[in-house]
């Protein structure tokens, strides 16, 4: 019988949570890339929009959670990212800016920063 400590299901809980955001993040960025050759009224950016949109939002309400265990400063930085991406995603949507290429390197960044 395996017998684990708390901390290593904490642990690995951790790695797993981070996994999935990483992929999250690269759908995302996948997406974004599309949209940005395919042009602004193309289903790429339809697509890309709405990921973007759900993932910032789980983000920005995770990281407003007082259970979150991200040092205080960190989760306020982020969630700055997290409300610029969504208010640069809605210009997009919008026609009032197609600047894909600043939203895809903040994307970027902070999926590299989860390793």
């Amino acid at each position: 019988m395996y017998q684990f400590s708390y901390s290593e299901v904490l642990h690995d809980n951790c790695l797993d949570a981070r996994e999935r955001e990483r992929q999250a993040l690269d759908r995302c960025i996948e997406l974004m890339q599309r949209a940005e050759r395919s042009g602004p009224r193309s289903r790429d950016t339809i697509e890309a929009v709405h990921l973007t949109r759900q993932l910032w939002t789980f983000f920005i309400d995770d990281l407003g959670n007082t259970e979150n265990s991200l040092p205080e400063k960190l989760r306020a930085d982020l969630i700055s990212i997290g409300v610029w991406t969504l208010k640069e995603v809605e210009a997009i949507r919008i026609g009032k800016s197609s600047n894909w290429r600043a939203v895809i390197d903040i994307c970027t960044a902070v999926r590299d920063g989860l390793n």
